[in-house]
């Protein structure tokens, strides 16, 4: 079977989905092909949900300017489509005079990029920030601007959004070969002059198949922890250590739904499918959490995952134009990659009329989606009102995060074809049943 699209992206994570709804604006058709059964089940699954404020990176990296614009764009992605979003802010900790000397030099950074409002707190004023702070800390960077998300509530409203404006998703479509103007899978060959490069930990191969391949990428996973929910009061701002060479460290992160999450580690991996999490890397996770904020307990955590960052060769994101006609990289799109997806997807517009595509906006593009029903969120009268319309939003699914029939239903309406896809989309399974 063959279809016709002007456009094709490979990959339904963040990256490609924020790209679809961007295009979604203009009068073009609009392809996206998945491998997996739905979106954002690749790496945008397991993602520290972190939305931060942009200082850590050097500034000449493609991957900071698009983390700080892309940060800014939050603001209005969480109104128009209701994405669940919280700037909670960031502190970056210091043990020493040392190390204060490296947060200044950080602070300084960003305020050579515009990120508002950064400064460093000390002595009272910092105990008051984060009462459970290690005593060893001697002072934070604070950026007011950080936050955080639900990574795969994002890729899903992204692409709900899209597929509104006519943008076609095609899951269960793994891409075998690629040709000028051809993405062919099994069941479908897409025809289409643009191909787009949004397959996150695989997209050397897909580069690959195109016979463009210019760069490698070297997985590096990361295990995370999460703490039940009666402790999510120890901290109130993500905390970050300095960071290493490799990653920005073991950080506490109080996440949109009341828990605390722990972690990522950083480890070099070859496998592609490598998602276990370790007691050796939870020993170690544990002890340098301990050394930031001394309340956790390994006895808190009720459940633990891996993901894989996606660190292409030179070590920034890898987007633009290749040697063959119509085939363009979104590649090589590790942290700060959740951030500046929105900042990404800016950019193709412009990129694709570069390589001679004709856009031409649409006058009826829908910006906005709506707002989910959550029962959790409800007070007893707006709940029980809400029951008397709809009988299902009363009968009770999932008891720890109080998922209703209603609410698997509608997930379901929306795409979700497997239980992951249920999960992922309202929280099911999610609490301290774990």
């Amino acid at each position: 079977m063959k279809k016709k699209f002007d456009v094709v992206i490979i990959g339904a994570g963040i990256v490609g989905t924020a790209i679809a709804r961007e295009l979604s604006k203009y009068e073009i058709k609009v392809a996206v092909v998945e491998k997996e059964a739905d979106a954002s089940f690749g790496i945008s699954k397991a993602n520290s949900g972190i939305v931060h404020a942009g200082f850590h990176s050097a500034p000449e990296m493609l991957k900071t300017k698009l983390c700080v614009r892309g940060n800014e764009l939050y603001g209005l992605l969480q109104e128009e489509l209701n994405i669940p979003f919280k700037r909670v802010g960031e502190l970056m900790v210091a043990r020493s005079e040392e190390e204060v000397n490296v947060l200044e030099s950080y602070m300084e950074q960003g305020q050579a990029l515009g990120i508002p409002d950064l400064s460093i707190i000390s002595g009272e004023a910092l105990r008051a920030f984060e009462p459970h702070l290690s005593k060893s800390i001697v002072a934070a960077l604070s950026a007011p601007s950080a936050g955080v998300t639900n990574p795969y509530e994002f890729v899903y409203r992204l692409l709900q959004n899209a597929m509104q404006n006519g943008v076609k998703f095609y899951p269960n479509s793994e891409v075998i070969a690629i040709e000028e103007g051809k993405v062919v899978t099994p069941q479908i060959t897409f025809e289409a002059p643009f191909i787009i490069n949004a397959a996150g930990l695989f997209s050397d191969k897909i580069a690959d198949m195109a016979g463009v391949k210019n760069f490698d990428i070297h997985p590096r996973k990361g295990e995370e922890y999460i703490l039940d929910k009666k402790y999510g009061g120890l901290v109130r701002h993500i905390i970050f250590p300095l960071p290493t060479a490799v990653s920005k460290g073991v950080l506490v992160i109080p996440t949109l739904d009341g828990t605390i999450m722990i972690g990522p580690s950083a480890t070099d991996t070859a496998d592609r499918d490598a998602l276990s999490t370790t007691n050796e890397q939870f020993s170690q996770i544990l002890k340098n959490t301990r050394s930031i904020i001394p309340a956790i307990q390994a006895r808190q955590v009720i459940s633990a995952f891996s993901g894989l960052r996606c660190v292409a060769t030179g070590d920034d994101f890898i987007i633009g134009p290749t040697p063959l006609k119509g085939f363009i990289n979104a590649a090589g799109i590790q942290s700060p990659g959740l951030t500046a997806a929105p900042a990404i997807a800016e950019l193709f517009p412009d990129i694709l009329v570069t390589e001679g595509l004709e856009l031409k906006e649409k006058t009826n593009f829908k910006s906005k989606v709506p707002r989910h029903i959550k029962i959790k969120d409800l007070d007893p009268v707006a709940l029980n009102a809400l029951v008397k319309k709809d009988p299902l939003y009363g009968k009770v699914i999932c008891r720890c995060e109080r998922i209703s029939e209603a609410e698997i239903r509608q997930a379901i309406r929306e795409g979700a074809t497997t239980l992951d896809g249920i999960k992922l989309r309202t929280r099911s399974g999610m609490g301290r049943c774990q």
